[in-house]
Order: C-alpha cells, then sequence, then structure tokens
C-alpha cells in the first residue's frame, strides 16, 4: 500500500522541523516536501502531487486561507490547517474550514514537550483521515457554501451514570441534540441555517477548542435565524435557541420540572474528548427521552453512538448524516452499526427531518 504524501507549508523552519519529525514517525506517511511560503508551495504542489497538505495561516506573500481559496478553486487538495489558539486565530481558521479545509490543529504551546505525544498522535490521525476525503466531497463543500443563503435573523460513564429503562413520559415539549466533529462546523451550520426561528430548542456538542467555541458560536448566530450562543450554566432550552457546547466543558441536559435546563461539567474527558457527544446524548436519554430527537452529523472517530443508542433505547427519534455527504463517516458510521439510528439523511434534508419531527406530537 502506497503512503500518504504529505506537503508541510509553514514559514517557521522549527515548526517544518517538528511536523517532518512526526508526520515520518508513521509507516502510512511520507513527507515529500516542505516549503515557507504559498508561493513555494504552488510549484510544489505541480511537482511533488501531495496527497495532504498542511498549511499555516500567517505567512509571508500570501495568508494562509487566500492560498487555500486559489487552491481549492484550481486544485482542490485535502489540507489540514496548523492554526494559533487565539479569538484571531479562531476567525481565520473558520473561514478556512468554510474554504474547503477538512480539519485543523493548533499550534503546540510553549510547553509542548509535556503533551508532544498527544500532539503527534493527534496530527497523525488528521493527516490520515484527511486523506480519506475525496475531492468531491471538498468541492461539494465549497459549492455549498457558495451558494448559501443567510436567513434573516473516556466512557460517558465518567461524567453520568447509564441510563436505564426510561420512564419518561411523552409530551410535546421536544428539543434537538446535535453531535459533530471533523466535517462538523460546516454540517452543523448547514443544518441550522436551513432552519426557522421557531423550531424547537437545539443542544450541540462540537469537538472544539475552547478559544474557537465563542466565535463558532456567534458565526452560526449571524448565519441563522435562530438565536445561537455558547451554553452557560441553567440555560433554559427555548424554541428557537441553540446551545453550544463550550470547547473545554461537557454539556449535560438536565430537567427541571416542565424545564429543561443546560449544566457545564468540567469532568475529565470522554472518548478523548471535551465535549463529549456521549455526554451529551446520555443526558438526554436519561432527561428527555422520547421528548428528543438525536442527530450524528460528519466526525472522526465514534464519539456519541453509544449515547444516540441510550437516547433511542429511551424513546428518541434519530438520524445519522449518510455516508455520501459526510466528510468522515465515523461518528455516523459508528451508530449506524450499533443500530442507534432510524435513518440516514443526506445533510442537506437534515433541517426536513428536524422540521418534521417537530410538527409530530408524538415519536414512535
Amino acid at each position: 500500500m502506497s503512503k500518504i504524501k504529505v506537503l508541510i507549508v509553514d514559514d517557521a523552519a522549527l515548526m517544518r522541523k517538528l511536523l517532518t519529525e512526526i508526520l515520518s514517525s508513521s509507516p502510512k506517511i511520507e513527507v515529500v516536501g516542505t516549503a515557507a511560503d504559498p508561493i513555494i508551495a504552488r510549484d510544489k504542489i505541480k511537482q511533488l502531487n501531495p496527497d495532504v497538505i498542511t498549511l499555516d495561516v500567517e505567512m509571508p506573500r500570501m495568508d494562509g486561507v487566500t492560498f487555500l481559496k486559489n487552491l481549492m478553486r484550481l486544485r482542490p487538495t485535502p489540507v489540514v490547517m496548523i492554526s494559533t489558539l487565539t479569538e484571531d486565530g479562531a476567525d481565520v481558521t473558520l473561514e478556512a474550514l468554510e474554504s474547503g479545509a477538512i480539519d485543523y490543529i493548533p499550534k503546540p504551546k510553549a510547553d509542548f514537550e509535556h503533551s508532544l505525544n498527544d500532539y503527534a498522535k493527534d496530527i497523525i490521525e488528521k493527516v490520515i483521515t484527511a486523506s480519506t476525503v475525496k475531492v468531491s466531497k471538498i468541492e461539494r463543500r465549497i459549492k455549498n457554501f457558495e451558494n448559501m443563503k443567510i436567513s434573516p435573523k473516556l466512557s460517558a460513564d465518567a461524567i453520568l451514570k447509564g441510563a436505564t429503562k426510561s420512564g419518561i413520559k411523552n409530551t410535546t415539549d421536544k428539543f434537538i441534540a446535535i453531535g459533530a466533529s471533523t466535517g462538523g462546523t460546516e454540517a452543523v451550520k448547514e443544518v441550522l441555517m436551513a432552519l426557522p426561528s421557531d423550531v424547537p430548542g437545539i443542544v450541540i456538542a462540537q469537538h472544539i477548542p475552547g478559544t474557537f467555541s465563542s466565535s463558532f458560536a456567534k458565526r452560526l448566530n449571524e448565519y441563522s435565524s435562530l438565536t445561537v450562543r455558547e451554553a452557560r450554566d441553567g440555560d433554559q432550552i427555548l424554541p428557537g435557541h441553540a446551545y453550544l457546547a463550550p470547547g473545554d466543558r461537557h454539556l449535560i441536559i438536565k430537567r427541571t420540572g416542565a424545564k429543561y435546563i443546560c449544566e457545564l461539567n468540567d469532568g475529565p474527558e470522554v472518548n478523548r474528548h471535551k465535549p463529549s457527544v456521549d455526554v451529551l446524548f446520555r443526558s438526554v436519554a436519561l432527561s428527555a427521552g422520547p421528548n428528543a430527537m438525536g442527530i450524528m452529523l460528519t466526525g472522526m472517530g465514534a464519539d456519541g453512538a453509544q449515547g444516540l443508542l441510550e437516547m433511542k433505547q429511551a424513546g428518541a427519534f434519530n438520524i445519522a448524516q449518510d455516508e455520501k455527504t459526510s466528510v468522515v463517516w465515523g461518528m455516523p458510521g459508528a451508530a449506524v452499526n450499533i443500530g442507534a439510528v432510524h435513518q440516514e439523511a443526506a445533510l442537506e434534508n437534515v433541517a426536513k427531518e428536524i422540521l418534521k419531527y417537530a410538527r409530530k406530537n408524538t415519536v414512535k
């Protein structure tokens, strides 16, 4: 089996060296070249025909996002962005994801020696995953973004004990729980943009760093007719509102009387993630049962599959994004494979299914 050919584009010599060493340590990857800026990278892409490109955001002669947009227009290629963990860096990285980047990884912190193994594992995993994404899916994401119309305004046991057979009665008070990872920032945005402002409340667990989630929530709020914000302790889930788990907290849903309330939890990572989709979905199974709908969107790994199964067993109705429209069919596929899903849907049809659900008085 041939190795994945990677081109590293970064203006910092130390970063190029570090990334080369990390990626070359994987038997599945071959670093075929490096470039100090996009102009050099342009020529090397023609010469080396890489399968995946890692791309810095801030570089001389041309910034990474401008280069990415040109690349996706002329020669779509899977790209993993290397970003700084700042608010400005978050905005630029989200713009890069809108423009066709598959994923991103933060630049290591000053004390990265203490977490180098984890950092190396993450970037190798992201590059390997990016290599599996077909160019047609990249082109589809770009086309969808260009055609978008802005609407008017561990296991989960570490956090919650498992659900037992639901004793929760079916009511007309409903809400939707969404989980996503790789490719999810764009998938979540596409779903929310297609929903009217009177839709039932929505809670979201998206794998995203803490410094990115605030910018992501603001971006969703700008594009959607819903009111979207980061979830806060004690927030009541209201129709027409969407609540995004902060990037460094688990989001748990609890029922108080007739109300559903958000609770933030700073417990350990679950399935190597915080927020974890499994934690959110398990809490929904425990608190809402048949009064909730579960949506699993594109993502790497299997986080959320078990929680979605528990939601189904508690009476919820569940949908998974189909393989054809998923950037990575890891999380949706895992949920489908264990029988946690009632039906699969193309991304462009997920909002329609949510509206069908919202109009029903009961879930069978």
